[in-house]
């Protein structure tokens, strides 16, 4: 068998890392990317630079703060603990957090890009017809951005599954927990185990390629607006 036990529970913790990553961000960056798309507010451009620093920042720099930050000396580490929950780092949820900031613009900016390419006349027409703020986002918006949703979540999900340096920094690798498929390669390259980094990485190639040849197509086939 070419995957070991070991390599099993590193790709099922990847998948699981992965998806809920790509669930909590569609639903935490819809009114961020709505807001990005809309508004001309002053904060629109700092806001932005902030969503977009993951795409410039090594993963290791933004690992490293999460970690100081959630850690037992950190702000949000002391919260956590006064609620009892302890600590992030160096657990799933802490993962989770990691990659909710690192994945952050794979979601945003396809949101952000199919909410401004509906335009406003769709949502002019559906107010002249007595729909509400609420009714016109719900009925009108997202079914023509639904593309950008399909965007969003390849992307995002395909990025956790890819990260290294954020969750290595912050949760380690410990079995079962916090050791993902990148960090599993990593492994098994320290230990010369090159035979079965290779079907690990291979796996992961060929992946990504799937990846990009499905948003290939999907963005052929599915104009953002119809």
């Amino acid at each position: 068998m070419p995957f070991s036990s070991a390599d099993l529970a590193a790709i099922g913790l990847t998948l699981r890392l992965a998806g809920t990553t790509m669930v909590l961000l569609l639903v935490l960056c819809t009114p961020l990317a709505w807001w990005l798309a809309h508004t001309r507010s002053r904060w629109r451009g700092p806001v932005s630079a902030v969503v977009a620093l993951p795409l410039v920042l090594p993963p290791t720099v933004i690992g490293f703060y999460l970690l100081i930050t959630l850690g037992p000396q950190g702000p949000i580490g002391q919260f956590t603990q006064s609620l009892g929950l302890g600590t992030l780092p160096f657990t799933f949820w802490g993962l989770v957090v990691g990659s909710l900031i690192y994945s952050l613009p794979f979601a945003v900016q396809p949101l952000q890009h199919a909410f401004e390419a509906i335009g406003s006349r769709p949502m002019e027409a559906a107010a002249t017809l007595g729909a509400g703020p609420l009714d016109r986002f719900f009925t009108v918006a997202l079914p023509l951005a639904r593309p950008g949703f399909v965007h969003a979540a390849i992307l995002s999900f395909a990025h956790t599954v890819g990260e290294f340096g954020v969750v290595l920094m912050l949760g380690g690798n410990i079995p079962g927990v916090t050791r993902v498929v990148s960090v599993q390669i990593y492994d098994h390259v320290e230990a010369l185990e090159y035979a079965q980094a290779h079907w690990l990485a291979g796996g992961m190639v060929v992946f990504s390629f799937l990846v990009l040849l499905g948003l290939n197509l999907t963005r052929r086939r599915a104009p953002l607006v119809s």
